[in-house]
C-alpha cells in the first residue's frame, strides 16, 4: 500500500523508497556528464580551429542553453532571470571598478608593468577596441560564462551542495585554460620573466600558474554569481579581467616603448 510523501518519493508501508528521486539524480548526473564532455570537445575545437571563432562561440552557447532548458533548468537556475538583473548589474559594476583600480596601479608600477606586455594583444587602437568590446565579450566571456556559471552550475546544483558547485565549476574553469596557456610564457613578457627566473620549464610552470590563477578567478566569479543570483555579475568581473587587461596593455606598451 502506498501513501503520499515528499515530492519525488514513493512512500510505502514500513518506509520510504525514493525510486523517482534516484532516477532524477541519475538523469541529472548524466546531463552533467554530457555537458562536461561537450565542454572538453569545444575546448579542443576552439584551440585548433582558427576560423569562425565567434560563430562557434555563439552556436555553442545557444546549444548549451537549449540543452539545459530541455533538462528542466529554469532561467533562474541558469542565472538568467530578469528579476536578478539589477543585482547582477550592481555586483558586476562593483567588480569592474575594483579590477580597473588594480590595473591602474599595476600598469603604472614598473615592477608589475611587464605582466601587461602580451604580444597577442600588441595591437593598434582599433584592434584593441575590437578585442575588448567584440572578440572577448562574444568569443570568450559569453561561452565561458554560459558554460561554467550558467549551464554547468545549474546542472551541478541538482546534486551538489552550493560550496561543492563553486569549487567544482572553478576547478573545471581552471582546467579549461590548459590549452590556451601552452604558449603563454613566450607571448607574455611578465610570465616569461617569472618562469625563467624560477629556473623551471617555462611552459609547464606557466600552465600550472594559469590553471591555478583562473581557478581562483572562477571562485571569485562563482561567488559573485551566487550572491547576486545573476550571470551578469560574474560576466562583469570576467570582462574586466580580460578586456581591461587588453586596454591597459595598450598603455603598458606605450610606456615600455
Amino acid at each position: 500500500m502506498q501513501e503520499s510523501g515528499s515530492p519525488g518519493i514513493v512512500v510505502e508501508r514500513g518506509g520510504a523508497v525514493a525510486v523517482p528521486a534516484v532516477r532524477n539524480g541519475r538523469a541529472a548526473l548524466i546531463g552533467t556528464t554530457l555537458v562536461v564532455a561537450a565542454l572538453a570537445a569545444l575546448n579542443v575545437l576552439d584551440h585548433y580551429v582558427h576560423t569562425g571563432g565567434l560563430l562557434i562561440a555563439l552556436a555553442a552557447a545557444a546549444a548549451l542553453l537549449v540543452f539545459a532548458r530541455s533538462q528542466g533548468l529554469t532561467w533562474e537556475q541558469l542565472g538568467l532571470s530578469r528579476s536578478r538583473l539589477r543585482a547582477g548589474a550592481l555586483w558586476g559594476g562593483g567588480a569592474i571598478a575594483v579590477v580597473a583600480a588594480i590595473y591602474v596601479v599595476g600598469v603604472l608600477l614598473p615592477a608589475t608593468r611587464p605582466a601587461f606586455l602580451d604580444a597577442r594583444y600588441h595591437l593598434p587602437l582599433p584592434g584593441v577596441l575590437m578585442s575588448a568590446f567584440v572578440v572577448i565579450p562574444v568569443g570568450t566571456i559569453l561561452i565561458e560564462e554560459i558554460a561554467f556559471r550558467s549551464v554547468l552550475w545549474g546542472m551541478l546544483s541538482r546534486h551538489m551542495a552550493a560550496w561543492r558547485v563553486l569549487l567544482t565549476s572553478s576547478v573545471m574553469f581552471g582546467l579549461w585554460h590548459v590549452l590556451p596557456s601552452l604558449h603563454l610564457a613566450s607571448a607574455n613578457h611578465g610570465v616569461g620573466q617569472a618562469v625563467h627566473a624560477a629556473g623551471a620549464s617555462a611552459n609547464v610552470l606557466a600552465v600550472l600558474a594559469t590553471v591555478a590563477f583562473t581557478a581562483l578567478g572562477g571562485v571569485v566569479a562563482g561567488e559573485l554569481r551566487r550572491r547576486s543570483g545573476s550571470l551578469l555579475a560574474s560576466a562583469g568581473m570576467h570582462w574586466a579581467t580580460n578586456a581591461l587587461g587588453v586596454i591597459f596593455g595598450l598603455v603598458a606598451w606605450k610606456l615600455a616603448g
